[in-house]
């Protein structure tokens, strides 16, 4: 009968049998077998008339924020940012081959791009506000985030802030540059549990810079002393569960149509 054996005859099934069917299939270990059957190895295709047509919004959305901006934080030459911060940064992804392998939860490639890509581009446009804030040269605001063009966890959202900068006194504060585009704003657990890590074991402080771009307003929320019974900790179910900071209207302090406000004269609670 089957497999060249009585039915009555006792069948012990090994490890090794296991063995040697996946190297029938082609296959020396089990994570090659799972990569198979899960079609893991085949590299989906990125739309690049798609990434196009989102590089051109990110223009699209650069001018229409430079048009309502206050006169002080307004670009220069919106088209000379747009060349640095949004044509070579996407070369220098394009170039890196990590295109296809960003599929945050399961969405496509180009979308990942472009939910990155957004904020990465609006907390450049915003350094020269950040640096009438504080009052300092933008020469003493120094990159800190785990950013890298070339690298996929970068597009994984790291909890390190952005920026680091030294306030006039020499008090050293992080900054989470972080955007807002759909009228939600909230600031995700892992983040305010870095900066009371940061402000514990460096004595240094951590700051939320939130865009509201829907609203066109600013909120400065001061990570490293929420305190875990605050009552702004909600459950956004939208996102799978998460706990969140919900950002509360009186953190908002500046529109962007108005000037900077200065950091000093921001009250924390």
């Amino acid at each position: 009968m089957g497999y060249n054996q009585s039915m009555n005859e006792e069948t012990t099934i090994t490890t090794e049998d296991f063995q040697k069917y996946r190297r029938g299939l082609g296959f020396s270990n089990q994570a090659d077998v799972k990569s198979f059957f899960g079609a893991k190895d085949v590299v989906p295709t990125v739309d690049l008339k798609y990434l196009e047509l989102l590089n051109e919004r990110l223009r699209e959305i650069v001018d229409r924020v430079n048009d309502v901006v206050n006169e002080e934080i307004k670009l220069e030459d919106a088209d000379v940012f747009g060349k640095e911060y949004i044509d070579t940064a996407f070369k220098t992804i394009q170039e890196s081959g990590i295109l296809p392998r960003l599929n945050n939860q399961g969405r496509r490639p180009e979308e990942v791009y472009f939910s990155w890509m957004r904020g990465y581009v609006m907390a450049n446009f915003f350094q020269k506000a950040i640096g009438l804030v504080f009052g300092i040269d933008l020469s003493k605001i120094d990159l800190i985030g785990d950013d890298d063009l070339r690298d996929p966890d970068t597009f994984k959202r790291a909890p390190t802030a952005d920026l680091e900068i030294t306030l006039p006194k020499g008090e050293k504060l992080r900054i989470e540059m972080q955007s807002g585009f759909q009228g939600v704003n909230d600031i995700k657990e892992h983040k305010v549990r870095e900066a009371k890590k940061i402000a514990s074991e460096q004595k240094i402080g951590t700051l939320a810079v939130h865009l509201d771009l829907f609203n066109g307003q600013v909120a400065f929320v001061r990570l490293d002393t929420i305190s875990d019974s605050d009552v702004n900790w909600i459950t956004r179910q939208q996102m799978e569960g998460q706990t969140v900071f919900e950002i509360n209207q009186n953190h908002f302090v500046w529109k962007i149509v108005d000037k900077p406000v200065s950091y000093k004269s921001i009250q924390f609670d």
